[in-house]
């Protein structure tokens, strides 16, 4: 389902507690790295997902998705909008809850995609904002 009023939103995020963030960088002045830095502080459990790193914000970093070895309710994604697909195709194997595309990050294919395996999907939103305006 494409989640767009504040009801599911409000859900997904209450539901939620163990958020995978592809594309997140080390880097404090990126918008990825503000993001989970948020999500900790609001005790979300946040699963760093970058191939280039061994360790983000103190938590161990893995090169995809499916190498995860816990299950993840909400895969955040700040990744070109044209990379979506196959990190759609992964949230689906590791029966993922929601795929969350960032601000800018548009993919109808993945988004159609992951809503008909049964996945909730945001589109260009931003977790934090929706977060922080919610309550959550």
């Amino acid at each position: 389902m494409i989640a767009e009023s504040d009801k599911d939103l409000r859900r997904i995020l209450k539901e939620a507690r163990v958020i995978a963030v592809v594309g997140l960088s080390p880097k404090p002045q990126r918008p990825s790295h503000g993001v989970a830095n948020y999500l900790i502080a609001r005790g979300y459990t946040v699963i760093p997902v970058n191939p280039g790193h061994a360790e983000i914000l103190g938590q161990v970093c893995y090169p995809n998705l499916e190498s995860i070895p816990v299950k993840v309710d909400i895969v955040n994604v700040f990744r070109n909008s044209e990379d979506v697909p196959p990190i759609a195709d992964e949230a689906i194997r590791i029966g993922a809850k929601c795929l969350w595309l960032q601000f800018g990050v548009i993919s109808d294919v993945a988004a159609e995609k992951a809503s008909a395996a049964g996945l909730d999907v945001v589109v260009n939103r931003c977790l934090k904002i929706e977060d922080a305006a919610l309550s959550c």
